[in-house]
């Protein structure tokens, strides 16, 4: 404590005492300032985005950003100046004052500069703004440090992780200026329930075990005031928002504190930042916004197949059903057990012919004994202890060693052989499982370096091998499922899902800002297990009656006397996902699975989920379009509403939709609030209610709290069994109020000729004054407008 007081006092005498002079140098790319024993190097990648690098090493200063990024520095409108002591960097939408030391002012009492001669900082400091052209302060980083690994921080150990021929490790950290009205979303995935992170810490590494249930690092985080930090670290970080007037970040290892700052007068401006940074969203095969059936686990094809002529009797509608692990003869094997599975190919056709497509679970582990096991340990493949041993998880995981994907020539040889024994067989995509990787590689070492330092990588490398393999190899689009996330990964065609939970309500309860939080993180294609994947107690008695008897299906939920009452309002949330997917450790799991009362409900959502396929389909491609998720927090689209910064069980699903799940058991209503400055509409009454307001809504079992914003445009299907089958325009929803404007997309659906325009767009107005809809470019409808065109609530 002595010692962090102490460093800040320093610099702060420093500053006072001119003992260091920053020294600009400017080249076609960026401004490079020598302040003390440290480099300090400005870098721009767009008139609002400005990448900032610290070190105490130059060359790291100097060396271009981490893994994940894939924009190219742009100094376009940028301009240098010295202004005093002050180096200042400004474009048309930012400047950025690197602050040079200050003279004058009143220097610390001696008795506070005197435990210098015991205790240093590690750093000469920095002091750096971050303003508007008006002159409006948006962020402020006033310290930074780099230190070496040492006993009084507790970290020496991590000395242990790297090998006599790697680079020395560091500590690096920076801390921002913290507001009181400054509030923090993203991070990734961390479900102990929180959407703002202000007064939480967040611990950015991918981990298995966390207690509310796995967390998935992405180091983005955006907040209120206009702007948003994407920082450059790979390895486990801890970020501590708007303690003691600050937030700091801190990474266990690195050599260089690297971030970069995106400014956006709306939250959307510094999404598309973050896409500039990082790639773009692809469109999924449309199939993937559809219903995805799965279970853990399907154990046969004549299962699979029989799930599927369920649906299809039905007239049921579902696009994807899965085949989870343990299809093979050994972990990593890469075949079927043929009593079970006795041809995968003719199972494909068949479901393709009943228009199911097919993802498959494929793990990047192989044990010993299976038959590429000695092949890739030969070629040196395996993440691996110092020594070159492959690790394990031995005594209590025997299911061998992960295969290391950071390294190019094992993911080339890894698709091939998903492509040779899986993809050959007809299934269409690709379940990532165990992407953390499974085995941590803190104290292990992968081709790109030691695990520690490369710690939250390998989900972008291992879902790139699979996607890239899919781009070049396949006609259709690419989709993977993966648990695991880092920067950039949402460009690899993936869809991302929060492992493997529990069905409690009080899991339900946390998936809503997890959500949310993961999705403001730049990643827009969220899901989760509905109904949890983890074994059912066989006992549970809830504190209210159950709003769906569940005697018929004891046989399937055991005595969880409310799981029929959670799923179904689990699958009535889910529907309002950006991926609707079912999974989880039940004897049965499809929509007929939980009793008589739950059936006609659970149908309900999922024909609802179909009908709204074309407003849905196209928030795909406006995410595409702009890198801005369509499952939206609260303040991302009601900036001016303070009653909206941590709501965590309501948000947006695109422009239109607002949702409010039920996640308290035995409830029949609840309360939800509008935001203001607008005025919304209830989905299912029409009833237009004021924003700004907090009211009652009922919420019988078979119903979710749905609001639509007045100023809205959906466009909606026709029934459909699956995306295979052409989908007619069946209404256009106009809920008056306000002008509205929506870009309706239709495509193929499969190939990447979208990319190239090959598309049908249309775009849709309404005049609110005119009370009327037009619409301009490709011909969406055939009816008359008259006829397809409903003005709800005239």
């Amino acid at each position: 404590m002595i010692r962090t007081l102490y460093s800040s006092v320093l610099i702060a005498a420093v500053s006072v005492a001119a003992a260091t002079l920053a020294h600009g140098q400017t080249n076609s790319q960026r401004v490079v300032f020598e302040r003390g024993k440290s480099t300090i190097v400005f870098e721009p990648y767009a008139p609002n985005i400005l990448r900032v690098t610290l070190s105490l090493l130059k060359d790291p200063a100097l060396a271009a950003p981490g893994y994940g990024f894939v924009a190219s520095p742009s100094t376009q409108g940028w301009s240098h100046e010295t202004n005093g002591t002050d180096e200042v960097y400004k474009s048309s939408q930012l400047t950025v004052t690197l602050k040079g030391p200050r003279s004058g002012g009143r220097r610390p009492p001696q008795s506070v500069m005197d435990p210098g001669k015991y205790f240093s900082g590690s750093t000469p400091g920095a002091d750096i703004s971050f303003t508007t052209p008006d002159g409006k302060t948006i962020a402020e980083m006033n310290g930074w440090s780099m230190s070496v690994l040492n006993h009084k921080d507790g970290n020496s150990q991590l000395n242990y992780d790297r090998r006599p021929t790697d680079p020395d490790f560091y500590q690096v950290g920076a801390n921002f200026v913290s507001p009181d009205g400054e509030h923090y979303y993203g991070l990734g995935q961390n479900q102990e329930g929180f959407l703002d992170h202000r007064g939480h810490v967040v611990h950015c590494g991918h981990d298995y075990n966390a207690p509310g249930g796995q967390s998935a690092c992405v180091p983005f985080m955006v907040t209120n005031y206009g702007y948003g930090i994407v920082w450059d670290n790979p390895s486990k970080t801890t970020i501590a928002p708007g303690f003691n007037e600050r937030t700091s970040w801190t990474s266990d290892v690195g050599d260089r504190v690297s971030f970069f700052l995106i400014a956006g007068k709306t939250t959307d401006e510094i999404y598309a930042g973050y896409r500039l940074l990082t790639g773009a969203t692809p469109l999924l095969p449309k199939a993937a916004y559809g219903y995805i059936q799965c279970k853990q686990r399907y154990r046969s094809q004549d299962e699979v197949l029989a799930v599927a002529r369920g649906y299809r009797e039905r007239h049921l509608p579902a696009d994807v059903i899965v085949v989870d692990w343990l299809y093979y003869t050994k972990m990593g094997q890469m075949d079927f057990v043929p009593d079970l599975w006795p041809d995968p190919s003719a199972m494909n056709q068949q479901l393709h012919q009943m228009g199911f497509q097919t993802m498959i679970s494929v793990w990047p582990r192989f044990e010993q004994g299976s038959r590429y096991y000695d092949f890739v340990l030969k070629k040196g493949w395996f993440e691996h202890l110092a020594d070159g041993t492959p690790t394990n998880g031995l005594p209590y995981d025997k299911a061998g060693s992960d295969l290391d994907t950071t390294n190019p020539d094992a993911a080339h040889w890894y698709w091939n052989t998903i492509k040779e024994n899986i993809v050959s067989k007809g299934f269409d995509s690709i379940w990532a499982d165990e992407t953390e990787p499974d085995l941590p590689p803190n104290g292990s070492y992968l081709h790109i370096g030691p695990g520690t330092q490369f710690f939250n990588v390998y989900p972008l490398f291992h879902t790139a091998t699979i996607y890239d393999g899919f781009r070049r190899d396949t006609p259709h689009r690419g989709l993977v499922l993966s648990r695991d996330a880092y920067l950039g990964a949402q460009k690899n065609g993936a869809i991302f899902w929060s492992s493997d939970i529990t069905g409690t309500w009080d899991s339900f309860k946390r998936q809503v800002p997890t959500g949310l939080d993961f999705a403001a993180s730049g990643l827009a294609y969220w899901s989760n297990d509905t109904g949890g994947w983890q074994p059912l107690p066989a006992v549970h008695h809830p504190a209210h009656p159950p709003l769906i008897d569940p005697s018929d299906v004891r046989d399937n939920v055991g005595d969880y006397d409310d799981f029929p009452e959670l799923y179904t309002r689990w699958f009535e949330y889910a529907s309002f996902l950006p991926i609707f997917r079912t999974h989880g450790s039940r004897r049965y799991n499809e929509v007929w699975s939980y009793g008589k009362q739950a059936e006609p409900i659970l149908e309900k959502y999922l024909k609802l989920r179909y009908e709204l396929l074309p407003y849905i389909y196209s928030l795909g491609y406006q995410t595409y379009q702009t890198g801005a998720p369509f499952m939206r927090a609260l303040f991302m689209d009601f900036p001016s509403d303070p009653n909206i910064t941590d709501i965590r069980d309501e948000y947006m699903l695109g422009p239109a939709f607002l949702v409010a799940p039920v996640t308290e058991q035995g409830a029949t209503s609840r309360q939800v609030y509008l935001p203001a400055g607008a005025d919304w509409y209830n989905y299912w009454t029409n009833e237009r209610v004021k924003g700004g307001q907090t009211i009652t809504v009922d919420a019988p079992i078979d119903t979710i709290p749905l609001f639509v914003r007045a100023g809205s445009i959906i466009p909606t299907g026709a029934p459909i069994e699956s995306t295979r089958d052409k989908q007619n325009i069946a209404k256009v929803r106009v809920y008056p109020g306000a002008d509205a404007d929506f870009t309706l997309f239709q495509d193929d659906g499969t190939t990447y000729a979208y990319e190239k325009g090959e598309a049908k767009i249309t775009r849709l107005h309404w005049s609110d004054a005119a009370h009327q809809l037009s619409h301009e470019g490709a011909e969406a409808w055939t009816g008359s407008d008259v006829q397809v065109v409903d003005v709800v609530a005239r």
